[in-house]
């Protein structure tokens, strides 16, 4: 034997341990070498392929699914036994031998020198594949850890295995000796991890990457309320938190999780009936329309479920990469998985995957009597018998069926899934990969000065950086042509189809691509859907798979106590938000300028209120009146005008009769200041406006009141009152009073004039547009200063109502600021206990009210007299009424 390595003896230690561990040994006499004597338990077949060749490529596949432990009639020895040979397994072996041949009679690669290979079956177990490994690493059927027996090989990399749990264990070993490995199947996180495991490569992504795409389909079509099933084991647990974690992420929850074991023989199918039932009472409680198988779940896992396939027929299943990758796996209940989604990652082009059939219908056991795989593939699918009749016998214990003679015409293009449009070429394109580093790699040893050191070239540790140069041109319809290669992680990120499988009969198999993930693409184009399918459901539709149905816009969610996220109740947004999309977490805010519609799903302007011209017939009234009262007005005006001479008119001087008219037209007119849209202006204008006339309409009431009790004094004889008599004392008191109104306005307008306001919060949904007074106690001085007139003038003239005159004013003067008071009085309290445009009407109807009060209670008994009874309009009348 020949040291192949230097590793230190704790190395030597850990693999003797490795090998130790896996299975047991047996008691054997140590000789001078212990290494070389170290026996493990024996196998029935090793399924060894090998061809010498420049540069060798180890590999450890899988082709039978799993082992047993045998104890075979011949000799008695307990034995492990690998069974079940799934045939696209074997057609990747196949693949494997066909793509090593080519690359050698191809003239573009690897120049002058050959590829051979070394493969072991692993037969789906992680002892076995260690045993594989360590047997090429040492050239004999028994393996040496840490020695190589057949000289100078130059092992460039290993390809393989499919599983994670093979792949961690042969990966450790490899990692301890610098081999460059590339996986066609194993979808461990762990194995990401490039401190532990620096040289492993893949052509498929982890199992997040899969689960991601896994919970954006879930998220896309709206299903947050899944169950699932796994495995009763450390992977299967781990499988679990990693898609837990994931959906959990989308919002998605999990209603339920079944476990199942591994492997379950029919005597213990039978035994395991109650479990089944409790499966069966989980599924049928469960709300959840959408079930996912998780992780890898073996063949013998899912026959449990064939007495469940009722129930399955109702649920949509969505298989995990791993199954949806092996159609194999469907067959042993195709009524549970028609109708079912796969995703699967879509693989590279390998250029050495044969295409021609015939080249597959070569493949023979006459042709290949050494291929002891490919005679098992014939007495298991084909029931023939083997020219060895112990196997014969080994077979018919193992597999309980009967072995014919067979005719010789069949073909493993027959074997169901062999040969299947579904096949991916996952192996061939992992020994193309390695191809092509190593032509880099022979590129780029080019200068090498001798062929001795050319062939010398030592690949362990230096193999993983050229695999990481290799590049394969993708073509994108969104992207053009895109550059993939192995990421830094040692995965190969490329497309995924989603399919849908559906099963006519056992032979008939359809599975239709009816969209594809793009990972690279913007989050909202990571799926694409080309085509449509039908769903399991009524009328075609997507079926739904929720806790709670959707909350429709213009609703919020919210969570129900001790229950899934997923799981709420749904409430209407509150005043002033919407929501405009589905299941909306919260509801947002309105615009200040803005208010939710009657759905609350948009905000729309919001309405503006003020006493419109067009939109209010209040405001038409108060026009009609306003208008009514001032041609009243107006006409008394000119009736007192015309009849200015006449004893009635000039009795209470006429002059503050025109004055006071003219002050009350201005206040009927003083109401169009309060209609329509208010502006800066128009709100400084309506207060003045009303305060400045009605003070000058009280003020001439005032002097009337005065000059009738002027009047009376200076009757007595030697009175010193008769030089108050005339206009000056009645001009004077109209100005001093009206002058203090004016002074009072004008300091409001020079420190805090009123304004508009937009008021937002008062009416929902409202914009009331209104006048700001600015100042309060402007506002207050104003109308309290009106008020103190009309309240000295009510006091007058109702101590002069008595008092004989011409023409006595005094109690028409009191009656009408009896009503002056009363109205402002009574609109105080209105006008504080009132909002928006309503405010604005308490205001107009207490000025048309005062304002007709003054009018009717003053002038209406002169008209009455001037044009009624114009008899009693005669100074003689008047003295005599005097005397």
């Amino acid at each position: 034997m020949v040291r192949v390595t230097d590793i230190t003896n704790a190395i030597n230690l850990i693999i003797y341990i490795i090998v130790l561990c896996l299975v047991p040994c047996t008691s054997t006499v140590q000789t001078i070498n212990p290494a070389c004597e170290l026996k493990i338990i024996p196998t029935y077949e090793d399924y060894e392929y090998i061809q010498e060749g420049d540069i060798m490529i180890g590999g450890a596949l899988t082709v039978n699914s799993y082992t047993i432990p045998f104890r075979y009639p011949q000799d008695g020895y307990l034995r492990m036994a690998w069974v079940d040979i799934y045939p696209e397994y074997y057609r990747q072996l196949v693949d494997l031998l066909i793509a090593i041949k080519q690359i050698n009679q191809s003239p573009n690669i690897l120049l002058n020198l050959t590829l051979g290979y070394h493969i072991y079956d692993s037969c789906g177990d992680p002892r076995k594949a260690v045993r594989s490994v360590l047997q090429i690493l040492s050239g004999t059927r028994e393996p040496v850890p840490n020695y190589s027996c057949v000289g100078k090989r130059n092992i460039a990399g290993f390809i393989g295995d499919l599983s994670s749990e093979n792949t961690v264990a042969i990966a450790q070993i490899l990692n301890l000796y610098g081999y460059s490995q590339i996986s066609y199947g194993a979808t461990d996180t762990e194995l990401s991890d490039r401190v532990s495991f620096p040289y492993f490569f893949r052509t498929t992504q982890s199992d997040r990457g899969h689960y991601f795409v896994l919970s954006k389909l879930l998220k896309y079509f709206g299903w947050t309320w899944v169950g699932i099933i796994r495995l009763d084991d450390y992977g299967g647990e781990k499988e679990h938190q990693l898609l837990k974690s994931i959906l959990s992420n989308d919002g998605i929850c999990i209603d339920f999780t079944i476990k199942i074991t591994s492997f379950i023989s029919r005597t213990e199918l039978e035994a395991n009936i109650p479990n089944l039932m409790v499966y069966k009472r989980i599924i049928e409680e469960s709300t959840a329309s959408v079930i996912v198988l998780c992780g890898s779940v073996p063949s013998g896992a899912v026959e449990e479920f064939i007495h469940l396939s009722d129930l399955f027929i109702k649920k949509t299943i969505i298989v995990s990469y791993n199954l949806a990758s092996s159609m194999h796996f469907m067959d042993y209940a195709i009524e549970i998985f028609n109708g079912s989604l796969g995703i699967t990652q879509m693989l590279l082009s390998s250029p050495y995957s044969p295409e021609n059939t015939q080249v597959l219908k070569e493949f023979h056991p006459s042709k290949y009597p050494k291929d002891k795989l490919l005679e098992d593939i014939w007495m298991q699918y084909h029931s023939c018998l083997s020219k060895d009749p112990a196997k014969n016998k080994v077979y018919e214990q193992l597999y309980s069926g009967s072995l014919y003679n067979c005719s010789g015409r069949e073909l493993i293009t027959n074997v169901r899934h062999f040969d299947n449009k579904f096949y991916s070429p996952r192996v061939p394109l992992a020994v193309d990969i390695m191809a092509r580093a190593l032509h880099i790699m022979q590129i780029s040893l080019a200068n090498r000065t001798t062929e001795k050191a050319k062939r010398e070239q030592n690949y362990r540790n230096q193999m993983h950086h050229y695999l990481k140069k290799v590049q394969y041109n993708f073509f994108d319809p969104k992207t053009m042509n895109r550059t993939l290669s192995f990421e830094e992680d040692g995965e190969l990120i490329t497309q995924y189809k989603i399919r849908y499988v559906t099963f006519q009969s056992y032979k008939q198999i359809y599975m239709q691509i009816f969209g594809v993930f793009t990972p690279w693409a913007p989050p909202d184009k990571y799926l694409q859907f080309i085509s449509k399918i039908g769903w399991k459901t009524k009328n075609n539709e997507v079926p739904k798979s929720q806790c709670t149905d959707n909350c429709l816009p213009g609703f919020r969610k919210v969570p129900k106590p001790g229950t899934h996220s997923c799981c709420y109740n749904c409430v209407p947004c509150s005043n002033g938000e919407i929501s405009n999309t589905s299941d909306s977490e919260n509801c947002v805010y309105c615009p200040d300028m803005e208010w939710p519609n009657e759905n609350r799903t948009q905000c729309i302007a919001k309405v503006e209120e003020f006493l419109s011209y067009t939109n209010d017939i209040i405001s038409i009234i108060f026009s009609a009146f306003s208008i009514l009262f001032f041609l009243i007005t107006m006409l008394i005006l000119i009736l007192f005008i015309t009849y200015r001479d006449s004893p009635i008119v000039r009795a209470n001087n006429r002059s503050l009769s025109f004055l006071l008219l003219v002050s009350i037209k201005l206040s009927f007119l003083s109401v169009f200041l309060f209609l329509g849209r208010p502006v800066d202006i128009t709100c400084m204008l309506r207060i003045i406006t009303f305060g400045i006339t009605f003070s000058i309409a009280v003020s001439s009431l005032l002097a009337k009141t005065i000059m009738v009790c002027v009047a009376f004094k200076a009757t007595k004889p030697g009175s010193s009152w008769r030089k108050w008599l005339g206009v000056k004392l009645s001009n004077s008191v109209v100005l001093f009073c009206s002058s203090i109104q004016i002074i009072i306005c004008m300091t409001w307008l020079a420190i805090s004039p009123p304004f508009q306001e937009l008021d937002i919060h008062t009416s929902p949904g409202t914009i009331i547009i209104q006048c700001n007074e600015g100042s309060a106690i402007g506002f207050y001085s104003v109308i309290g200063y009106m008020g103190l007139l009309a309240a000295v003038s009510f006091v007058l003239a109702f101590l002069a109502r008595s008092l004989p005159d011409s023409f006595n004013e005094a109690k028409y003067i009191t009656f009408s600021m009896l009503l002056f008071c009363s109205v402002w009085i009574t609109m105080i309290p209105a006008y504080l206990s009132t909002k928006g445009k309503n405010t604005v009407c308490v205001e107009i109807f207490a000025i048309l009210t005062s304002s007709a009060g003054l009018l009717a209670c003053i002038f209406v008994p002169k008209c009455y007299v001037i044009l009624i009874r114009p008899d009693l309009n005669t100074k003689t009348q008047l003295l005599g009424n005097k005397m």
